[in-house]
């Protein structure tokens, strides 16, 4: 982000915003690899007192804004920390906010886009958990129907949806037994309270990153009372759950799950069973939109 000029004086309205703007544009520019503020930033603009000069006291601010963008990631992204390792996971986050600035009213959506930006398939794999922990914690929980509220409905035309707290994912690694060891080895896999300040996130007592295996996994992320779950899915109720959220009538929905699936299975009880589970689980909801 480059910074503006501001203005010599503050007469209108306009020359208060256009200082705004500057001062907002010089705090949110990523810091040097000292974590300092460039030295080229202008900063007359604020006043000087009998410790600081006025680019000090603007360097303070400038430091306590990105660590608490830094703090925000280390929080929300433990298991990805543990796994690279404190220096590389660091520099990820320098590099990542460099590139994808914080853009929203809320620091929840600071991270969405770190799993895309990750090109390493084993991390891209824990951060897009990781982030799904933080969609099913905060997303919304719906009126759930029963397996009987779906008695004489036509299954032709029935459109059910899934929790908005329900997050689907197809992995390629079992990052869930991999955060589950770290649960039992480190108490703050999901963060602590933020302690950044006026120094970068530190945190030299990380537990020692498990084994992370290579496996197709296809994985529900849910909330249950307000805590976090992980539950593994058959391909065909992953696919399954995944058509009804895309809005296809149940019919259909059960047509595609079972494309490819095993003739041999009793596939109308296999079903029966699922939805029994899946209403058990509160995760299925009325759909409102996307009628045809």
């Amino acid at each position: 982000m480059s910074t503006h000029t501001p203005p010599e004086r503050l007469r209108t309205n306009a020359d208060l915003r256009h200082l705004q703007r500057s001062m907002a544009a010089a705090l949110m520019q990523p810091l040097t690899k000292q974590d300092r503020l460039r030295s080229e930033t202008r900063a007359d603009y604020i006043a000087p007192n009998d410790r600081m000069s006025g680019f000090e006291r603007l360097e303070i601010y400038a430091r306590q804004y990105w660590f608490r963008l830094l703090d925000c990631l280390y929080d929300d992204y433990p298991a990805l920390r543990v796994f690279l390792g404190e220096r590389r996971f660091h520099q990820l986050c320098r590099d990542y906010l460099a590139q994808h600035p914080s853009m929203s009213w809320t620091l929840r959506n600071l991270g969405a886009e770190l799993p895309a930006f990750i090109t390493d398939a084993r991390a891209r794999d824990i951060a897009r958990v990781e982030w799904a922990q933080t969609l099913a914690f905060d997303e919304a929980q719906k009126k759930p129907l029963h397996v009987d509220d779906l008695l004489g409905e036509d299954p032709a035309t029935l459109r059910l949806d899934v929790q908005p707290c329900v997050v689907l994912l197809q992995i390629g690694h079992a990052v869930d037994h991999f955060i589950t060891a770290m649960k039992k080895s480190d108490a703050d896999v999901r963060g602590s309270a933020s302690q950044a300040v006026t120094e970068a996130p530190l945190r030299t007592a990380t537990a020692r990153a498990p084994r992370l295996k290579r496996e197709r996994v296809h994985l529900a992320v849910h909330r249950h009372d307000n805590r976090l779950y992980f539950k593994r899915l058959a391909p065909e109720a992953h696919a399954l759950l995944c058509a009804l959220k895309d809005g296809a009538p149940l019919a259909e929905a059960i047509e595609r799950a079972l494309s490819e699936a095993c003739p041999e299975t009793d596939w109308p009880a296999q079903i029966r069973d699922w939805f029994n589970e899946f209403s058990q689980l509160g995760w299925l909801t009325q759909k409102h939109s996307r009628q045809s």
